[in-house]
């Protein structure tokens, strides 16, 4: 039995994880800060209360991670703040994505023997690769070039730095996109421009990836790409119109999304695979299983089409500058012309009568 540390265990990914490592009979300590959405979550585990332990805290605080990773063989870092809030706030992500990582390297090391880490990175430090072609697939040795407005490609690249330096035994994984399975539509799926290729990794695959890794000896010292497959890869505009379809409200149209530099992109993921074999579900297979999570959801979505879509539009910033360039040019334009009208001449109605005095006449005497 292998004691792990789970940070973020109760995001998406941490999950995922976690459901893998109890499938396994390891001994999982979460660490999670203690809101409301991860104490729900946390209930559900109650049942294992034998193999999971509950730890609450802060990255930003050293002692509470001192205390997690007492007695750890492996962490598995996945908490972050992710963006969008991580490139709106980056003064609130940084001191968690940045010092958090910091921290957990110093409590790990103070360890007599210091516990072995998986860190979760991203393909966002790649940036923008359109420009290389729609069949481009990215490699583990490709140049970091994130989009200048990304600052949680950043955080990441900062944070590789970090533990490629710590002296500890490591391996990082960068993720592709990952959809969650409580599947919600954040308002980021609108910067995403169309023809972006994207490679969808399904969540309970990138959770077996991270359980695996845990007791296998290949992964340490290595850079790895964590990515859904050739069976996982297709455009942006694809990927996003065929799930909305899955909701039940349809395709939207094409100016709803931006055309802004953003990260995403097909992943050579030929060692992860090789080692840890932990791609099992398509991208068919996701939309499959969303139509039947939804149910009748789906059909309401469907009902109320109109509704939804014009609901979820109205989250689009491209759209809205859209429409309104569209109601600015068909607005008639008015001319106002202003004319001098001038004072009407007054006719006289009077008239003068002059008075004429008649000569005398002469008389003849």
């Amino acid at each position: 039995m292998v004691k792990i540390l789970l940070t973020g265990a109760f995001g998406n990914v941490g999950t995922s994880t976690l459901n893998e490592l109890i499938k396994m009979e390891h001994y999982i300590r979460c660490f999670d800060i203690p809101t409301k959405a991860n104490k729900r979550k946390a209930k559900r585990y109650k049942k294992h209360f034998d193999k999971v332990e509950i730890c609450w805290g802060d990255l930003r605080n050293l002692s509470d991670l001192e205390q997690a990773v007492e007695g750890m063989d492996v962490v598995i870092h996945l908490a972050a703040i992710i963006p969008p809030l991580a490139n709106i706030k980056p003064e609130f992500a940084e001191p968690i994505n940045i010092g958090g990582t910091r921290n957990l390297i110093t409590a790990m090391k103070k360890q007599q023997t210091p516990p072995k880490l998986i860190f979760s990175s991203s393909v966002a430090i790649y940036g923008d690769v359109r420009q290389k072609g729609v069949d481009y697939v990215i490699k583990v040795t490709d140049e970091l070039n994130p989009s200048s407005h990304d600052h949680y490609a950043r955080h990441k690249i900062k944070c590789e730095e970090m533990v490629r330096n710590s002296g500890l035994i490591w391996t990082i994984f960068r993720f592709s996109g990952i959809m969650p399975i409580d599947l919600s539509l954040d308002p980021i799926m609108f910067d995403v421009p169309i023809d972006t290729p994207f490679e969808h990794t399904d969540t309970r695959d990138t959770g077996l990836a991270m359980a695996r890794a845990t007791t296998n000896d290949e992964v340490w010292g290595k850079t790895l790409h964590i990515a859904g497959g050739e069976k996982c890869r297709l455009t942006y505009e694809e990927f996003v119109g065929r799930l909305l379809e899955a909701m039940g409200i349809g395709r939207l149209p094409n100016y709803a999304f931006g055309n802004e530099p953003f990260h995403c992109g097909y992943m050579d993921t030929t060692e992860s695979q090789r080692i840890l074999q932990y791609q099992k579900h398509t991208f068919d297979d996701y939309l499959q299983y969303i139509k039947k999570r939804l149910a009748f959801a789906r059909i309401l979505a469907i009902i109320c089409r109109p509704a939804v879509r014009s609901w979820l539009l109205k989250k689009s910033p491209h759209y809205k500058s859209h429409m309104k360039a569209i109601k600015a040019y068909l607005k008639p334009k008015r001319r106002i012309t202003k004319t001098k009208r001038s004072k009407p001449t007054k006719i006289s109605t009077k008239t003068t009568t002059k008075q004429i005095q008649s000569e005398p006449r002469k008389t003849r005497n």
